[in-house]
């Protein structure tokens, strides 16, 4: 497989590595400007590898020093070296020895990729294809090695050093101020799976106990003095260790579990074997610092990472195409940790928000590709919500397909069959087909189409015949370099219900396959008869969002309340809910583009306010219910010529509606729901303070008498970073009095804590008024940004382009030249990050023309700039497309 052509790289260009690395032994001597690595690398010929082909290594901004092949120099006639390759044109036929010497200059490194220093640590990140920026090698997923890493340093400036595997040994340095540590890993792993972490570390231990017995030595690194904001941390490791053997078989395989949190970080978090490197923001936390937001991610990134150990690590990709093997996977292995930590029908709400809100526009605009990618220009692109959010989906409908025992069965063949390997979706999929004896090849669709389908759905009922009757049918709309699309397999969990609210029984459903209460759909038509049905039913369909499908039906308005009050699937509730509120809301807008008056749906004001006071529900549930669909979530239900503005107008006028309207009874059911004693991240106190904090929200903008006091008093007195964020939100975004106090007050008391920072920049960014970008753009000028810092440019500038739509989407486009301008100036240092941010323009072909034609203009000016980084040519060119 070519991983760097002019064209791109293909699936169907796949071939076997030419050569196989065995064994890496790694001689790493630290300095912050001048790290030597010494790589010692045995290699054999591949079995269908004609003898004297050449080897060729990938490089990455790479100073070659020195080079030997089984302990000789070679001259210059025997290689060719660049920066960004090393071609050895006649290796021996037989098993050799290659030590490659190459220095860097981690203090450079801005990129954050390979070996660089954050905040004075010594870390690396390797994946996709960072390995190469510190030594010459097969940079390639299905390459795995079993690796021994030597770390040497000054013992002053790291006194910690952390490597893969096993500790082996540490000593001193004779003669010297330096010391070493060795580490050994017997797991074979490809080379993006590489780790080193060094630098003046505080140690958090802790200690597991496998099922077997093994004794496994855990730790958390982090800077000195914030060893108390681990615990939450810590806990959540042990919890997904012991869920993982119970729920897949599972266990721990080496003697130590280390993960290390540092500042600089592009990404999330990383799975290194045995080492994961982690961004703080998903380490650290305490009451007055994380909210409880903060504390549900720490856990589901802790528990995906350590997941990975499996599905990722033991069993890895074969090539980058199959990302989603490790990736959707693993998030579906999180989601249902957290599921079974917490309250189910919320994960499975919030899950879903989150596929709908940067899933589905990825699916809809110009950077759709399938779970499944056949084509990539730069792999760093595709760590997106279509590989993870609907990779994960993808493997929730097999489990849904299959029933949960031959699920299980699917996976524990998995597990067996590709151990200690580098596999490929058709192998996965193979052991599901094998455990099941089910046909899934239609279903794998799914990972070769992009687009989200949609199901349109007719229904009628007989009552003289009792007979119900559904018509379904399907389509994909096409997207890029996929024109036409076949019928995908469609599970769609469904109940009929009652009068009463209860699921009413029938005798027989035809003109499908069923299973259980899943219907599958198969063809671009069905016809789906169920007899012996008593009375007219409302349908409830796609419970528990069985498929990741956009679902247009003949329900009215009034049932859809029905099942908002009623329906047995909690999920369901939701989305009803969700329905009846987008369809008011797009009616809002086509009112307020036209300027007309916005008529507000007097039954779905009472439904909300019903919703509210319902104590037999989840109180995180009705927190749910209670918030109105986002301005982006409007956007994509509108789909084109969209105005920004007239849909702020249209979910302001509604927002403001309910709160005059249910005002008080939501102050009653707010002060009801103050809690005792001290905080708790739990999912029940979390829930309560989510439910008062959503109440809060439309407090703040009913204009009434004393409900702005009482925003401000929420601010002033909350013990926890959940309510202090709450109040100060309301504060900025309803425009209260005391915003500006409020703001400077939280500054001062949290000066001294990024992460704590970071939410005070969003807060200002994500503010809807035309004043905000002129606050962001001075907020880049100010002491406590830095454009070196992920972290502190997609709390700014990443949540004024995604969080903000009206003023990213200004009319005058300012907001897309503020973008476009940040992106320009950041690709030379960090080009990972500014693809990111860039991917912010997803959505444009749907605006309405003035602003269509202002975001084309800020495109355009990104990719025609000279000496553009892949990264974000890439994104440039396919949004374009």
């Amino acid at each position: 497989m070519r991983t760097e052509t002019a064209g791109g790289v293909r699936l169907e260009d796949y071939q076997p590595a030419p050569y196989t690395i065995d064994r890496v032994d790694l001689n790493i001597r630290l300095a912050p400007k001048a790290t030597r690595v010494s790589a010692r690398l045995a290699i054999r010929r591949g079995d269908n590898t004609a003898p004297g082909t050449a080897l060729v290594l990938d490089g990455d901004d790479l100073k070659l020093t020195g080079l030997l092949l089984d302990g000789s120099a070679l001259t210059f006639q025997d290689y060719e070296a660049s920066p960004n390759r090393l071609e050895i044109p006649a290796p021996p036929s037989e098993p050799f020895v290659l030590e490659i010497s190459t220095e860097l200059d981690p203090d450079a490194n801005t990129k954050l990729m390979g070996l660089y220093r954050s905040q004075g640590t010594y870390c690396t990140q390797c994946e996709a294809q960072g390995f190469r920026r510190i030594t010459y090698f097969l940079d390639r997923p299905d390459v795995l090695a079993v690796y021994s890493t030597r770390i040497e340093a000054r013992k002053g400036e790291a006194p910690v050093l952390l490597g893969n595997g096993n500790l082996i040994e540490t000593g001193d340095v004779a003669g010297t101020d330096r010391h070493f540590a060795i580490w050994h890993d017997p797991h074979p792993k490809p080379s993006y799976l590489f780790a080193l972490v060094a630098g003046d570390l505080a140690r958090v231990p802790g200690e597991f106990t496998t099922a077997s017995g093994r004794e496994v030595e855990l730790g958390i690194y982090v800077e000195h003095g914030n060893e108390d904001q681990c615990g939450w941390a810590m806990d959540s490791l042990k919890r997904s260790m012991r869920w993982d053997e119970k729920a897949f078989g599972r266990e721990y395989d080496l003697d130590v579990f280390n993960i290390v949190a540092v500042s600089d970080f592009n990404m999330g978090a990383m799975e290194n074997k045995g080492l994961n490197i982690f961004n703080d923001k998903y380490i650290l936390a305490d009451p007055d610092t994380a909210t409880d937001q903060d504390y549900a991610n720490i856990e589901a990134v802790i528990a995906h990472e350590y997941f990975h150990n499996w599905t990722g690590n033991r069993i890895t990709c074969r090539d980058w195409f199959q990302l989603c093997l490790k990736e959707g996977l693993t998030v579906f292995r999180d989601q249902e940790f957290s599921a079974d930590e917490r309250s189910r029908p919320v994960k499975r709400i919030s899950d879903v928000r989150l596929l709908k809100s940067h899933q589905f526009p990825e699916d809809a605009g110009p950077l759709a590709h399938p779970v499944r990618p056949r084509f990539y220009q730069e792999i760093n692109n595709f760590y997106t919500a279509t590989v993870y959010e609907k990779g994960a989906e993808v493997v929730r409908m097999i489990k849904t397909l299959l029933g949960e025992q031959a699920f299980r069965a699917g996976m524990d063949l998995f597990f067996e069959r590709h151990d200690g390997g580098a596999t490929t979706v058709e192998a996965f999929l193979d052991c599901f087909r094998d455990a099941s004896n089910e046909d899934l090849d239609q279903f794998a669709l799914w990972y070769e189409q992009a687009g989200t389908p949609t199901i349109t759905v007719k229904s009628d009922y007989d009552s003289k015949a009792k007979v119900f009757t559904l018509s379904f049918s399907q389509s994909v709309p096409p997207t890029p370099r996929q024109a036409d699309k076949k019928p995908m397999t469609i599970p769609v969990r469904f109940a009929l219900v009652g009068e009463d609210g209860s699921d009413l029984a029938y005798e027989t459903v035809s003109g499908v396959e069923v299973k259980g209460d899943v219907l599958k759909l198969q063809a671009p038509e069905h016809k789906v008869t169920i007899s012996g049905v008593n009375e007219r039913p409302i349908p409830s369909l796609l419970r528990g969002f069985s498929a990741p499908v956009i679902l247009e039906s003949d329900i009215s308005e009034e049932d859809y309340l029905h099942l908002a009050a009623r329906d047995g699937d909690p999920f369901n509730r939701w989305q009803a809910l969700q329905t009846v509120a987008l369809s008011s809301l797009t009616a809002g807008m086509e009112a307020a583009r036209d300027g007309a008056a916005i008529e507000v749906d007097g039954l779905l004001v009472h439904a909300l306010g019903t919703v509210a006071e319902d104590e037999s529900l989840d109180p995180a549930f009705r927190a749910l219910a209670l918030q109105l669909p986002a301005e982006a979530d409007i956007a994509r239900e509108i789909g084109s010529d969209v105005d920004p503005d007239a849909v702020a107008a249209a979910r302001n006028h509604l927002r403001r509606t309910i709160a005059r309207e249910k005002g008080a009874s939501f102050a009653r059911l707010y002060e009801s729901l103050e809690i005792d004693g001290p905080y708790s991240p739990d999912a029940a106190s979390a829930g309560v303070r989510a439910l008062r904090n959503t109440l809060l929200e439309y407090l703040a903008h009913s204009g009434a008498d004393g409900d702005a006091e009482r925003v401000r008093d929420h601010f002033a007195k909350a013990d926890n970073m959940t309510d202090r964020l709450a109040g100060l939100t309301q504060l900025v975004h309803a425009r209260l009095e005391g915003a500006e106090d409020a703001l400077a007050a939280y500054y001062e008391r949290h000066s001294t804590h990024p992460l704590a920072i970071d939410k005070w920049l969003t807060v200002q960014a994500t503010d809807g008024h035309p004043e905000a970008l002129e606050k962001v753009r001075a907020l880049t000028a100010h002491p406590a940004f830095s454009f070196a810092n992920p972290n502190r440019l997609r709390a700014l500038v990443g949540a004024f382009a995604t969080g903000n739509q009206t003023q990213f989407n200004r009319a005058d486009g300012a907001g897309f030249d503020f973008v476009a301008d940040t992106v320009l100036a950041l690709d030379e240092k960090n080009p990972q990050v500014a693809a990111r941010l860039l991917s912010a323009f997803r959505s444009w072909r749907a605006l309405e023309a003035t602003r269509r034609k202002l975001a084309e203009n800020a495109l355009r000016r990104v990719a025609e700039k000279a000496d553009l980084s892949r990264d974000v040519k890439d994104i440039a060119e396919r949004s374009l497309q």
